[in-house]
């Protein structure tokens, strides 16, 4: 799989993030402030994740439809490793 400029963008911001949290503990800042921003990367992971199984499903579709195959396993791979992912 290729993966999109996007996709990787999102994945620097969310190091970006990482790093801005390291350094609130590093400060020592309030628990509650470092779950917040914590919580605020999880849910940036959990997207990125979505974006990278709902663009590498719809490649393996298009492919699978061109070459004449069924789809039906593609798509519960995809759920399957989203489901695991959580």
């Amino acid at each position: 799989m290729e993966y999109d400029k996007n996709v990787i963008n999102r994945l620097k911001r969310i190091e970006g993030q990482i790093k801005g949290v390291l350094g609130m503990m590093e400060q020592g800042k309030d628990c509650r402030e470092v779950v917040t921003q914590l919580s605020a990367a999880r849910t940036a992971i959990d997207r990125t994740m979505g974006v990278i199984v709902s663009t590498n499903l719809e490649q393996c579709v298009r492919e699978s439809v061109e070459k004449g195959e069924d789809t039906e396993n593609l798509v519960k791979e995809a759920v399957e490793l989203l489901t695991k992912s959580r």
